[in-house]
Order: C-alpha cells, then structure tokens, then sequence
C-alpha cells in the first residue's frame, strides 16, 4: 500500500474527501505497479502559498493548481544508494485549493472530480510522466484519464 501523509493548510478539505483521494491514488499506485511502502506527500494550499512555490521553484511568479517535487530523481552531485531495501519516497504533491474550485467550475464538474484530476496529474508527474512533448502529453493525459475513469470520477 502507498503510504500517504496529507496536510491540509487551509481547513476547507473534508475527511471524506481526503479519503477518497487516498482511494484513487492508491488505485494509481496499482495501477502503475508502484512497490508497497512507497511514500508521498499531499497538501492543500491557498493560492498565495502555491504563488509563492511557483516562482521560488519554477520562476513563475503566478498562482498555479499543482505542483510535483519528485524525490527519487537523482540530481547531478548524489551517489545512488544500492543494495538497500527500502521503500521509494516519491515526493511530495501541492495542491491549490482555490484553483481547484475554479477549475471545477470553469470545466464544468465537481471539486471532487477536480481534486482527483490534480493528484494524479501531480502523482504522475513524481512517478516520471511528463507532458513536454506531444507524444509525452498524449501518454500521461490518457493515463489519467483512464485512471480517473476507472475510479469512478468521470467529468
């Protein structure tokens, strides 16, 4: 099973829908194969935090809906560790709540269904999917979307 922390910065995520958001991303974490134990981290920030994260990180000084750090990629100056047996941290996950809200109602479906789309996109995204290219994006949007699907949180 994925072990998942979730931290919840504005107080406005229920406790069902934090548990259903543990349901779809440990149906994704099936779904990808993704080893027993492995870690991630979920919060929930208002767009302000999110702002901030985007410029410090990305040099994008402007709210966004999420954000993936990846934990398990290997940056230029790290000795990989091997023949040690633990389970992968992947990273951690930020999603803006208010952008959430937006984003639900500008497509049109629930804030539920949209909460679902941004963790696995970020989830995705700390498991190695990109959308840089067109055949990259074309990947990791049906891989969501089937994921979404077959939970059960259709637009």
């Amino acid at each position: 099973m994925l072990v998942i922390d979730f931290i919840d910065e504005t107080n406005e995520i229920t406790e069902e829908q934090i548990e259903r958001i543990e349901k779809l991303l440990q149906h994704a974490a099936k779904e990808e194969n993704v080893p027993d134990g492995a870690e991630v981290s979920i919060t929930f920030v208002d767009n302000e935090k999110i702002r901030e994260i985007n410029r410090d990180y990305r040099g994008k000084d402007q709210p966004t809906d999420v954000i993936s750090f990846a934990l398990e990629e290997m940056g230029e100056e790290e000795i990989e560790i091997v023949g040690v047996d633990v389970p992968p941290v992947l990273g951690d996950i930020i999603i803006s709540v208010p952008k959430a809200r937006e984003q639900a109602e500008q497509y049109g479906h629930s804030f539920m269904r949209e909460l679902g789309f941004l963790a696995v996109h970020g989830f995705l995204h700390l498991l190695g999917y990109d959308h840089e290219t067109e055949e990259e994006e074309k990947e990791m949007f049906t891989k969501q979307e089937l994921i979404l699907q077959q939970f059960g949180l259709t637009r």
